[in-house]
């Protein structure tokens, strides 16, 4: 097929290479813009925009899909169908209804639960037993398409990146079944019960609580583990949290306070005991080496 490929961060890598391994005519692929990143600010293309020029794929970046030369640009691919993962553009009716097929989503939920930007991180946040990822008809409404085919997989104990990493995989499997025969996969409408709606990342929602549950406070580590990383404060200095365990309850302890040498916090419902730690500026490590050069007293105030 002729293929038009948009998407931007790592979630999409691995979809673009399985359509060109499979021998698929990916005519373009759409990402957004360079933006400046790292300590030297320099402009850095998308993790897409990387994979498509080595592999002769042209790679258009525009600010948008709505100008008319773009739509004009785009149509004059004469694509029989468009593949979109993590693009991060809004699509257009004119651009939907331009490729013969149409445009096909890898969508990381089990729709209709997790519209929207952040469905990964949502479903661990909020303690789902299960979670997938589906190929859906891509309508004018936010991920509202009807769904082809949907795999699914366990969340429990997954990270974010995890997560991440196991439903691109099976996205990639899933688009390829439905490209060889599509057909075979008929459009099914989502049910119109059990929305949800993924909203995008907050960094101020990375601030580990406690004064909620301790498996809440470890979702938030998983949910927000590589990016952007859950943290706490200790002594003005910001502490990002890569893994924890959940202990019982302390019992009676101000949430917030240390109660143990290894840096166990007390939660209003059990305990958090931090895993792995990253201090600003150093890479990641146990929480017990860190804290042989950066000591937490029992008793401590954790913000």
């Amino acid at each position: 097929m002729r293929i038009i490929f948009m998407g931007t961060p790592e979630f999409a890598v691995p979809i673009l290479q399985a359509l060109v391994d499979a021998g698929h005519d990916v005519i373009a692929a759409y990402s957004q813009p360079p933006r400046r990143a790292g300590r030297g600010k320099a402009l850095t293309p998308s993790p897409i925009h990387r994979l498509a020029e080595p592999l002769g794929i042209a790679v258009r970046v525009p600010e948008t899909l709505r100008d008319p030369a773009v739509r004009a640009d785009f149509a004059a691919l004469d694509a029989d169908v468009a593949v979109v993962a993590a693009y991060g553009l809004l699509l257009p009716r004119a651009v939907l209804d331009t490729p013969r097929l149409g445009c096909l989503n890898v969508h990381g939920s089990l729709l209709p639960r997790w519209r929207g930007a952040a469905p990964i991180q949502r479903a661990i946040l909020a303690g789902d037993k299960e979670t997938g990822v589906g190929i859906m008809q891509m309508a004018a409404g936010m991920d509202t398409g009807p769904v082809r085919l949907e795999g699914r997989t366990p969340v429990a104990g997954k990270t974010a990146g995890e997560l991440a990493g196991e439903l691109s995989a099976m996205g990639a499997r899933l688009m390829l079944e439905v490209l060889a025969d599509p057909d075979a996969y008929p459009p099914v409408e989502q049910a119109s019960v059990g929305v949800t709606h993924a909203a995008k990342i907050d960094k101020a929602e990375a601030r580990l609580r406690f004064d909620g549950s301790a498996v809440d406070a470890e979702r938030q580590v998983r949910a927000f583990n590589p990016a952007p990383g859950a943290f706490i404060e200790v002594n003005g200095e910001r502490i990002k949290v890569l893994a924890a365990r959940v202990d019982p309850d302390a019992g009676g302890v101000e949430p917030g306070t240390v109660i143990g040498d290894a840096l166990e916090i007390a939660c209003a419902e059990g305990v958090l005991v931090p895993l792995q730690v990253q201090r600003a500026g150093r890479g990641a490590t146990s929480t017990g080496e860190m804290l042989r050069g950066f000591a937490v007293p029992k008793g401590a105030r954790i913000a």
